[in-house]
């Protein structure tokens, strides 16, 4: 005898094995009539449909282009010819089918609706191996094929600015219940947060409706710049979570008026944006935390982990740090990243340890900028981890001391060029990602790069104009 299970319980862990019954008992619980359906492509924006309910079956076989997964951020079409190796030239379907585990409400919208994230599979049956879950997927797989199970934390910084509907204007910190806007730098300061109360009300309600499990909200150190923890869970989990918050606060930041950006550097003299992501493995069948040793010592597989990011972490900075102002992030003396150096509660590293005990023991990724597509970061992340593990990499000597200042710091790329030509140097992390999204990956980069470099900027404009 089966029991049906309780939909009315909207936690995660209560979704893992629905379907799309229940999928349909949940949706009629909440009297929805419009659906959302996504597909987060490489750059991590939302594509896809919308359906009025009745249309929304199992049976429908909702399709979209697979183009769509290969666009670049300004919405165009790579011009790469090897592209036509990489996806079908004759720009064929992908059919969408419903994850009923991501299904939320849409908690802004006037009508009752619901938003869930769609996997993409060729004709065939088989998963598009190019699409953004697909390829965390497989990574997780990896990792459950080991009997491990991956653990993560992000960490998401964004800034909130007064609205911009020029382009050529430089952004400028927003308005607050004061009537004043920042002009100096609050870190951690309740005053400064309690300046967009209303806002953050909002949020939080957005955040409960849509099952997002939000931690804490801190003031992060740049005028109008914030951070929302998330609780620690699995990878592809957390990735939708951080895939919904954008959307989220993008709505709510909106509806007050100004702007919320996840750029990795939205202004001049101000810190940029991380997406700090807290790592650890445990074993599936007791749950151990496999960076401690029985006796509470870190292990050789704790060591191996940051020895795997210490390695690969500077060819994959293409996947953490996506665009060319990725790059203006990572400066020294800005509570950024420069090197892949590791430490213990040391913020000067790219790879930081936090104090904890041994079964919480876990490693800080703090290159990844918060503009990256979490599901290709995680992907990425963890890749780098986990080939350290099987390889048995050895760790560098902890950074003791400052490593903005170190000699022998172990430097990040400094470019996006540069880092999407180091992206052919890693066979390795190739053949876990996926050669065929490694490629595209790749053709999507180097197009936005050249559109990039199409632009005049101000500074060119000031400075070469007349004096060269």
């Amino acid at each position: 005898m089966t029991t049906e299970p309780n939909t009315t319980n909207t936690s995660l862990e209560s979704r893992k094995h629905w379907t799309f019954n229940d999928l349909e008992r949940w949706l009629n619980e909440r009297r929805i009539t419009e659906i959302e359906c996504l597909v987060p492509d490489l750059t991590g924006v939302a594509r896809g449909k919308i359906l009025p309910r009745n249309k929304f079956t199992e049976d429908r076989g909702m399709r979209l282009p697979e183009s769509i997964i290969g666009l670049t951020v300004t919405g165009n079409w790579p011009d790469d010819p090897q592209l036509d190796t990489l996806i079908a030239n004759t720009d064929r379907d992908m059919n969408l089918v419903p994850d009923p585990s991501t299904a939320r409400v849409v908690p802004w919208a006037t009508d009752p609706t619901a938003q869930v994230i769609h996997d993409c599979y060729f004709k065939d049956g088989s998963p598009v191996d190019y699409a953004p879950r697909t390829v965390l997927k497989k990574v997780i797989e990896l990792f459950h094929a080991q009997g491990w199970e991956p653990v993560v934390a992000p960490e998401l910084e964004f800034y909130l600015v007064d609205k911009n509907t020029d382009p050529d204007q430089p952004l400028r910190p927003p308005i607050g219940r004061s009537g004043r806007a920042e002009t100096s730098r609050q870190h951690y300061s309740i005053d400064a947060v309690n300046e967009f109360d209303p806002l953050f009300e909002d949020i939080y309600d957005y955040c409960d409706a849509m099952d997002l499990d939000v931690d804490t909200l801190i003031h992060e150190i740049g005028a109008g710049q914030m951070e929302i923890n998330f609780l620690h869970g699995n990878p592809l989990d957390l990735a939708d979570k951080v895939f919904f918050f954008k959307r989220t606060i993008r709505e709510a930041a909106m509806r007050h008026n100004m702007f919320a950006t996840f750029m990795a550097k939205p202004m001049m003299g101000e810190p940029g944006s991380a997406m700090h992501v807290h790592q650890s493995v445990v074993e599936r069948s007791t749950r151990r935390n496999i960076f401690s040793n029985p006796d509470g010592t870190p292990s050789a597989q704790f060591f191996h982990y940051i020895g795997g990011l210490q390695k690969y972490i500077p060819y994959v900075m293409a996947f953490l740090a996506p665009y060319v102002n990725s790059y203006r992030r990572l400066v020294a003396n800005t509570a950024a990243p420069t090197n892949v150096e590791w430490g213990s509660d040391n913020r000067t590293v790219g790879i930081r340890v936090p104090n904890s005990n041994a079964a919480n023991r876990r490693v800080e990724n703090r290159v990844i900028g918060a503009d990256a597509n979490p599901y290709v970061a995680l992907a990425a992340s963890l890749a780098c981890g986990y080939l350290g593990m099987m390889e048995k990499i050895e760790a560098l000597p902890e950074m003791k001391g400052n490593a903005y200042n170190h000699p022998n710091a172990t430097p990040l790329p400094q470019s996006l060029s540069e880092s999407v030509r180091l992206l052919d140097e890693v066979p390795e992390v190739a053949q876990l990602l996926g050669k065929r999204f490694c490629g595209i990956y790749k053709a999507v980069k180097m197009s936005e790069y050249a559109e990039f470099m199409k632009v005049i900027s101000p500074w060119e404009r000031e400075h070469l104009l007349l004096h060269v």
